[in-house]
């Protein structure tokens, strides 16, 4: 079960991954990713979102991130 410090952190992650989407910071966006796996939703959500950013390395990013099993 997921603790609501835990909760709130994985908001505040996610909030902070479509920041840097949307500025397209590209090594921002690798450290708030680096070795973590997400939902698939929320992978696909992060692609639409990308494709406004039209930066091919965002997307790639985005792409290549593990989906949770």
């Amino acid at each position: 079960m997921e603790t609501k410090h835990t909760h709130n952190q994985s908001i505040a992650n996610f909030a902070a991954i479509k920041t840097a989407i949307a500025n397209n910071e590209a090594a921002l966006l690798k450290e708030l990713l680096a070795n973590q796996a997400i939902p698939e939703l929320e992978k696909s959500y992060l692609i639409d979102l990308a494709g406004f950013s039209n930066d091919p390395a965002i997307l790639k990013i985005i792409k290549d991130i593990p989906v949770e099993k």
